[in-house]
């Protein structure tokens, strides 16, 4: 079993990998949501954060453009916030 570190840098690899277009936006939803160490390591509201950003992300991919409502570039920006935001509160609770 990964650790929850571990499951964090999955996700941060899969989103280079979404990025760079070598892997889906499905994929990655699954790879993300898979990461369940990782989301019980940190407060509950990160679950849910991360739940509705990749609902939207998976709704994004419906359109071929970018909509208003569902900017896929900001999305991803949101995401690699939430990741930020999980590796600072990963760092705050480690034992010192």
């Amino acid at each position: 079993m990964s650790t929850p570190t571990q499951q964090l840098k999955t996700i941060e690899s899969g989103l280079l990998q979404l990025r760079s277009d070598t892997l889906t936006v499905a994929a990655f939803s699954q790879l993300a949501r898979d990461q369940s160490e990782l989301l019980a390591a940190l407060p509950p509201r990160f679950a849910p954060v991360l739940q509705q950003l990749l609902d939207r992300l998976e709704s994004s991919a419906l359109f071929s453009e970018e909509s208003c409502s569902f900017s896929q570039k900001d999305l991803l920006g949101s995401l690699q916030q939430w990741l930020e935001h999980a590796q600072h509160q990963l760092d705050k609770e480690a034992p010192k």
